[in-house]
């Protein structure tokens, strides 16, 4: 008998019992779906299979690695039992940095930018320096001057006419005035000089004869290396006066830049404004254009303040230094007046000046009275006349202030100290103002309210409860 229909018979049954188990595989995949692995259904009231529960406690059981020849000989790795710990998923990277460490790097790399930014800006300014001093000095001229100019249109005065007559009457009073202290230096140098010799012998003779036992030799030192800096610096010095004309020629470059921006400063300035809103982006546009008028209120309070303190400090200091009797007493006026626009430390300079030279050319005496008059002067400045003149306008701490100084001498020498101040009492104007914008924006963008809402944030008349 042929032995094929066997092979066929135990065939068609491995077949029938694979076909078996993967329903069993299915309905048992079914079940933990339902979550009722030995629960009868309760549509059927049938009881569990005894062969289906039979394959599910044998899939509950370990199972080892079979080896499979036919399959060429790999082990087969059954999944892990119900009752095997889970393994944690490592956490993403971004929720494992601390919330206060990533703040931080925000911060850092915007921070690492603006540094960069500022670092690039100034090297701009340092190489184009003329040309920046000029502008800034014709601003602040234009904030002194274009009241002036406002007065005279109010009065019926054309927008040229009054440009004009307010800047030749502003650079000729200027002009004026450094001529002025050109021509007394130059009269009195010769006087001063003698001055000042008897005054070093004077001041030789007082410490010969001081409480402070200074001998004659130890001031033969000092003068001996005095003569010894001064002989060591000659190569220098030349080097400065043979560098004097191209220090002329940049001076006289800035006058005249000075000069035509402040003329188109005081007569078109309104319309330079508007152009320079234009390059800003529309959606900050608003916000820029409010703040600069703001701004400009406050330069301008702030130099005429100045002006204003700096000509009663001359002009009392100097009436002092001149009932004194010390020399060059108008010249040294024009010098505290001018050290005066350098807050706190231009007038601890002046009236350093004022000391010193009282003390080389009146003596011991006449310079202690010179302090007294500086400081009588100064605290009546401090404490009376910045708090009067200059008021609520320019709001900048004195830690601010004598901070912005210092920093803005090391970056660029005087002018740079000339100018951190404005600038800070500027930048402080526009930061806040730029913030109550913002707040006011987002409040007109916010929905508007509603509910028992408009109860809260209705307005209430005062006279309803009056009868």
């Amino acid at each position: 008998m042929s032995r094929v229909p066997g092979w066929l018979g135990r065939l068609g049954s491995e077949l029938s019992r694979m076909g078996e188990r993967l329903d069993e595989r299915r309905a048992e995949a079914e079940r933990d779906d339902r979550g009722d692995d030995s629960v009868p259904d309760a549509a059927t009231g049938s009881a569990p299979h005894p062969t289906r529960d039979a394959a599910h406690a044998a899939a509950e059981v370990p199972q080892v690695p079979v080896t499979r020849p036919e399959n060429g000989g790999g082990d087969h790795v059954p999944p892990p039992p119900a009752y095997a710990p889970a393994i944690a998923a490592r956490p993403d990277p971004v929720a494992a940095v601390p919330w206060g460490m990533r703040v931080a790097a925000e911060a850092g790399w915007r921070l690492l930018v603006l540094a960069g930014t500022l670092w690039v800006l100034m090297r701009v300014i340092s190489a184009v320096q003329l040309v920046v001093y000029a502008f800034v000095a014709a601003m602040l001229i234009t904030a002194l001057l274009q009241p002036t100019v406002a007065r005279l249109r109010r009065h019926g005065v054309p927008r040229g006419l009054a440009t004009a007559l307010t800047a030749i009457l502003g650079f000729v009073i200027m002009g004026l005035v450094g001529w002025f202290v050109v021509w007394q230096v130059q009269e009195n140098i010769d006087n001063l000089s003698d001055q000042i010799q008897d005054g070093i012998d004077e001041l030789r003779n007082w410490l010969l004869n001081s409480p402070f036992h200074v001998t004659e030799s130890q001031i033969n030192e000092i003068a001996k290396s005095l003569r010894d800096a001064v002989g060591a610096n000659t190569d220098q010095i030349t080097s400065a006066g043979l560098e004097g004309v191209t220090v002329i020629v940049e001076a006289l470059t800035g006058i005249l830049l000075t000069m035509f921006s402040t003329l188109f400063l005081l007569y078109d300035g309104r319309r330079i404004w508007e152009w320079t809103t234009r390059l800003v982006p529309a959606q900050a546009r608003p916000g820029i254009a409010g703040a600069g008028p703001r701004a400009w209120r406050t330069l301008t309070a702030y130099v005429r303040g100045t002006v204003i303190v700096a000509l009663i400090d001359a002009i009392f200091i100097g009436l002092g230094i001149f009932f004194l009797g010390v020399p060059m007493a108008v010249p040294l006026a024009v010098f505290i007046f001018l050290f005066a626009f350098i807050p706190l430390v231009g007038a601890v300079i002046s009236g350093a000046l004022a000391v010193v030279v009282a003390l080389v050319t009146q003596g011991v005496f006449t310079a202690v009275m010179t302090l007294a008059v500086v400081l009588a002067v100064q605290q009546i400045e401090g404490h009376i006349l910045q708090p009067f003149i200059l008021g609520r306008a320019v709001r900048v701490h004195p830690l601010a202030v004598v901070l912005s100084v210092a920093a803005g001498g090391l970056v660029n020498g005087i002018g740079g100290a000339v100018v951190a101040v404005p600038l800070v009492a500027v930048t402080n104007t526009v930061v806040g103002y730029l913030r109550s914008y913002s707040r006011e924006a987002a409040l007109r963008q916010s929905p508007p309210p509603h509910g028992a809402t408009v109860v809260d944030v209705a307005p209430v008349d005062p006279t309803a409860g009056k009868t």
